[in-house]
């Protein structure tokens, strides 16, 4: 029986090549000049924004996505935590969401039983293993999850007949 996984990874090359590019762009923005400024990429794959004001953690917010944009990574995944001051500084932690959690999995499962498809999904640890009997009953799965907005990006991977 054809199946395929949906599952919802970050590249994290491309992520530190983006946090890399967006360094390289303060340094050279009219805006930032002589601004203590910085993007500096964490162990657990979050990034860490340092800048003197809220209102440049915005702009370096702005700066990411579109670098992210440019190395094709979704910006969906971002989830930019609380702002916050220490002295004349202000510094964010935003963290990329790697792997489906279990609401989010029972969230695609029911739309999928909704949508009243001859498919049956299950939920395997972080990824959602949907079966069927037809290839186009699949594709047709793999396009609403597409069109849903879920807040989240989602691959389909080991697709197989």
């Amino acid at each position: 029986m054809p199946s395929f996984d949906i599952v919802s990874e970050i590249d994290t090359v491309e992520l530190r090549n983006a946090v890399d590019n967006a360094s390289r762009e303060l340094t050279t923005r009219f805006d930032f000049r002589g601004v203590e400024a910085s993007f500096e990429m964490q162990k657990d794959e979050s990034v860490r924004m340092n800048a003197e004001g809220d209102f440049q953690l915005k702009q370096m917010r702005d700066i990411l996505r579109a670098n992210l944009a440019k190395r094709g990574v979704d910006a969906n995944a971002m989830e930019a935590k609380q702002e916050e001051a220490s002295g004349k500084n202000w510094h964010q932690i935003v963290a990329f969401k790697q792997g489906i959690e279990t609401s989010m999995s029972k969230k695609i499962v029911k739309l999928i039983k909704d949508k009243k498809m001859k498919v049956q999904a299950s939920i395997q640890g972080e990824k959602v293993r949907v079966t069927g009997k037809k290839r186009d009953d699949l594709q047709a799965v793999m396009s609403v999850i597409r069109e849903a907005e879920l807040g989240q990006p989602f691959q389909f991977e080991n697709f197989r007949d």
